[in-house]
């Protein structure tokens, strides 16, 4: 599965005019239109095309579908999706989303914009109203059970309105026969209301807090308390009753009692609005802040917590909340986990993975965490639930503090994209604890003058001398003789075998004086380093098994002087780990010695630019290149 490469650390929050271009031919929609006006030509979409892949991608159709011309935002982007005006139609009436006017047909194109996007209309199928609020807003949503609400419900919703959050409610139904039944309060069951302001009045003495509902239909209402002819409105002024809107009109909005609404309605849905898709002057916004990432099976698909083992290989994100809210001792945000391109890979068999995400109070160490963390801290916030939803959000509310964020899958080893949003109502501070990349590698050590050997160094001269021969010096063939014939008697690991190829990178390693040949004190830190890989190897083969799980990697390679961030340990764990997600040893060493070599010259290049912000910016692409070599 591919994966869109990154930077690392939070995105820029991008607007509309920002869109990115994704027709093939990497022009925009005006510059298309620009084309055809100039060649007198009707657009028609090869990205697209109008046939039946477009329409189905795991079934024919099942009827002729004729395809006639009538005479957006996806995972924290605007996207510029272009399409030609063929519709398809069957008996010249359009087959999928039509208006009651039959020579309307902006929703139809819209509806073609969106299948497109998902890549045919059959992945449009299913989902969720929310969904398609936020691929058409950019916003965030939230799902609250008013029965299960928390106390500060009605401050919620009046905060939502005034930052022109879209705000919908609906009420359950139990089975198909319910859907638009009417119950004696004049509601209808299963039906998708908007809610379109919150307020209170003095009513006998008392704040009376009230809500304004609409049904779309533009006609029956609420027949309750409140509503548009009920004697409460009696005791209410003219000037209040004019401030408020209220008129007893049958046009399908109405007031209630806010304890009658919670009483009555059972889900409420909130789209929170990024400040692009806000009016200019609009009083209240929030503060956005997006990271893009992947799980990748191997090196940070970690799963879920349950997984002790991997659970802290998964992305970390910091979190500094700085501002309290506006009169109140903590900070509330919102957090949204939504798992990318989903419906565009259905046509391959991929379903939506069950996801979530926990946060963690973070310790003063600016660091990825450890598993050690994990076993003995736990979760200051996590998402109600790990489900099967494209998007999981929460709500929270925390002391100023710094918090870690670790999105996740529920089982381990699923791989996907995601886009993590945070949705704060003080300025919040957010950083990728996975992409800084540094390396800190020992200096050689200088040789011991002869006569000053101690009886080891003795010894191992005298190797040395036998595997030499007459011209003192390690030839790539000697080496990999003698690295093979000792590293496959060692028992405790397991060693397939190192090539002619392996043993030059280590000789390009270690060679200093540039003969492509390994000298006595030259082979002396080879072997030094060898001894210290071997006792690394050792102590992350957690199992004993005579392998290292690449989930370990990270750590071994921090340990040996390499802290890398998740695109280079992806790339890595695809390079040297087996289907079984192990490594050797012959795979560990391999992938030391080409680190180190890669560090080195990179060092040395390094020593001719000064300047150190260059240096900082270029060594994770720098070892990103060789690794791809």
């Amino acid at each position: 599965m591919p994966y869109l490469y990154r930077a690392p650390g939070p995105q820029k929050h991008l607007v509309p005019k920002d869109a990115r271009i994704t027709h093939s031919s990497g022009q925009s929609f005006e510059q298309l239109r620009q084309e055809c006006v100039q060649k007198g030509i009707l657009f028609e979409d090869p990205d697209f095309p109008a046939n039946s892949s477009s329409l189905f991608y795991s079934e024919r159709p099942q009827i002729p579908f004729v395809w006639k011309r009538p005479g957006f935002w996806q995972h924290s982007e605007w996207l510029d999706v272009v399409i030609d005006d063929r519709l398809p139609t069957f008996r010249d009436r359009l087959i999928f989303l039509y208006s009651a006017d039959h020579s309307e047909f902006w929703s139809a194109l819209l509806e073609k914009a969106y299948a497109k996007l998902n890549g045919s209309y059959e992945a449009l199928k299913g989902g969720s109203t929310i969904e398609a609020m936020e691929d058409f807003t950019g916003g965030v949503a939230e799902t609250f059970t008013t029965k299960e609400a928390p106390e500060n419900f009605y401050e919620i919703l009046e905060k939502a309105l005034k930052r022109g959050s879209l705000v919908g409610c609906s009420i359950d139904t139990r089975n198909a026969a319910e859907s638009e039944a009417r119950t004696p309060f004049g509601l209808i069951k299963g039906h998708a209301y908007s809610v379109t302001g919150i307020d209170q009045v003095n009513f006998r003495g008392q704040k009376m807090e009230l809500i304004r509902v609409r049904n779309p239909w533009g006609q029956v209402e609420w027949n309750g308390s409140w509503s548009d002819s009920s004697s409460e409105w009696r005791s209410v002024g003219p000037a209040e009753q004019k401030r408020l809107c209220h008129m007893a009109l049958d046009d399908g909005e109405f007031w209630m009692a806010f304890r009658d609404f919670k009483a009555h309605f059972d889900k409420v849905e909130i789209c929170n609005l990024t400040p692009d898709a806000l009016e200019e002057d609009a009083l209240h916004k929030w503060e956005v802040t997006v990271h893009q990432g992947s799980w990748v099976r191997g090196s940070t698909a970690g799963g879920c917590r349950n997984f002790l083992d991997t659970f802290w290989t998964n992305p970390q994100i910091k979190l500094s909340l700085t501002e309290k809210d506006e009169g109140q001792e903590d900070c509330t945000f919102l957090v949204a986990l939504m798992q990318k391109d989903r419906r565009k890979l259905k046509r391959f068999g991929a379903d939506m993975l069950t996801i979530g995400y926990a946060i963690y109070q973070s310790p003063s160490k600016d660091e990825h965490l450890n598993k050690d963390f994990f076993r003995y801290h736990a979760s200051q916030a996590r998402s109600k639930t790990f489900i099967n939803l494209r998007e999981v959000s929460d709500r929270f509310k925390l002391p100023p503090g710094e918090y870690i964020l670790i999105p996740s899958t529920f089982e381990p080893h699923q791989e996907a994209d995601f886009c993590l949003r945070i949705f704060s109502e003080k300025k919040a501070i957010t950083r990728d604890m996975d992409g800084d990349v540094d390396i800190d590698l020992p200096e050689l050590p200088k040789p011991t003058p002869a006569g000053q050997e101690t009886e080891e160094e003795l010894q191992f001269r005298a190797l040395f001398d036998q595997i030499a021969g007459e011209d003192m010096e390690v030839t790539a063939e000697e080496l990999e003789y003698i690295l093979n014939a000792v590293l496959q008697k060692k028992k405790d690991l397991k060693f397939k075998k190192l090539s002619l190829i392996s043993c030059k990178n280590i000789i390009s390693l270690m060679d200093t004086s540039g003969n492509g040949k390994l000298e006595f004190k030259e082979f002396k830190v080879f072997w030094d380093k060898l001894k210290k890989w071997t006792n690394l190897f050792h102590q992350f083969d957690t199992d004993k098994s005579g392998t290292m799980s690449s989930y370990e990697l990270r750590t071994a390679l921090k340990a040996a002087g390499f802290q890398l961030g998740c695109h280079l340990l992806q790339l890595i764990v695809l390079r040297y780990a087996d289907e079984g997600l192990q490594l050797t040893f012959d795979d560990f060493l391999n992938c030391l010695v080409r680190l180190e070599n890669a560090s080195r010259v990179f060092q040395a290049l390094s020593t001719k630019d000064k300047d150190e912000e260059f240096i900082h910016l270029n060594i994770n692409e720098f070892i990103n290149l060789t690794m791809n070599i």
